[in-house]
C-alpha cells in the first residue's frame, strides 16, 4: 500500500478544519428546536463530518492506492471520490432544501451528481492509456456542466417563491458552488490524475484540500450563520418538498 508523502500536511489540515467546522455546527445546531429548521443542521453536519472522517483515513494513508499508466506511478487518493460521492449530493439536497426545489428537480441534481462522481473516480483508476484517464474525465466534466445548467435554472425558476433574504442566500450559496465546482476538473486535469502533471501531487492535495473545506465548511458556515433565514425558508421546505 502507498504511504502519504510531504502532502501529509494538507490532508492533516484538512482532517483538523472539518473536524472543527463539524464541531462548530453541532454546537450552534444544539439549541434548534424546529423540525424543519434542524434538517439544515443534520445534513449540513453529516457533510463535514464524512469529510473529516475520509481526510483521516487519506492522512493514515488507508484513503491512498498506486496505480500505473503508461509506465508511469500515479498517487491516487481514492477516498476523496468515497467523500464527494456522499457529500456533493448532501450539499445540493441543503440548497434544493432552502431553494424549495420540487423532488424532481431534487433527484435530476443528485442523480447528475452521482454520475459526475462515478466517471470521475473510473478516471481516476484506468490504467490503460492516459489518453483514455482524459475521456472520462470529458465525461465527468460533461456531466458537471449538465448538473450546474439545470442547477442555474432550476433555482432561478424556485428562486420566484422565495422571500428576498432567503432568494439572496440561495443565489449566494449556488454561485459559490458553481465557482468552487468548476475548479474542481481544473485541478485534476492539471494535476497527477490527468497525468499532465503541471501541478505535482503536492499542491493538488493542497488545491483539493482548500477547495474541500470552503465548498463544505464555508458553504455550511454562510448556510447557517442566520438563524431568521432559516427559519423563512423552513416554513415553506415541507410544502414545497412533496410538490412534482
Amino acid at each position: 500500500m502507498a504511504t502519504p508523502g510531504s502532502e501529509s500536511l494538507w490532508l492533516w489540515i484538512g482532517t483538523l478544519g472539518m473536524a472543527l467546522g463539524t464541531l462548530f455546527f453541532i454546537a450552534r445546531g444544539w439549541g434548534v428546536e424546529d423540525e424543519e429548521q434542524r434538517r439544515f443542521y443534520i445534513i449540513t453536519i453529516f457533510i463535514t463530518a464524512i469529510a473529516s472522517i475520509a481526510y483521516f483515513a487519506m492522512a493514515t494513508g488507508f484513503g491512498l492506492t498506486e496505480v500505473s499508466v503508461g509506465g508511469q506511478a500515479l498517487d491516487i487518493y481514492w477516498a476523496r471520490y468515497a467523500d464527494w460521492l456522499f457529500t456533493t449530493p448532501l450539499l445540493l439536497l441543503d440548497l434544493a432544501l432552502l431553494a424549495k426545489a420540487t423532488r424532481n428537480t431534487t433527484y435530476t441534481l443528485v442523480g447528475l451528481d452521482v454520475i459526475m462522481i462515478v466517471t470521475g473516480v473510473v478516471g481516476a483508476l484506468v490504467t490503460s492509456s492516459p489518453a483514455l484517464r482524459i475521456v472520462w474525465w470529458g465525461i465527468s466534466t460533461a456531466a458537471l456542466v449538465f448538473l450546474l445548467y439545470f442547477l442555474v435554472g432550476a433555482l432561478r425558476e424556485a428562486a420566484s417563491r422565495q422571500t428576498d433574504s432567503v432568494r439572496r442566500l440561495t443565489t449566494r450559496l449556488r454561485n459559490m458552488l458553481i465557482v468552487l465546482w468548476v475548479a474542481y476538473p481544473v485541478v485534476w486535469i492539471l494535476g497527477t490524475e490527468g497525468t499532465i502533471g503541471v501541478l505535482p501531487l503536492y499542491w493538488e492535495t493542497a488545491a483539493f484540500m482548500v477547495l474541500d473545506l470552503t465548498a463544505k465548511v464555508g458553504f455550511g458556515f454562510v448556510l447557517l450563520r442566520s438563524h431568521t433565514v432559516l427559519n423563512e425558508a423552513s416554513q415553506q421546505t415541507g410544502v414545497a418538498s412533496t410538490a412534482d
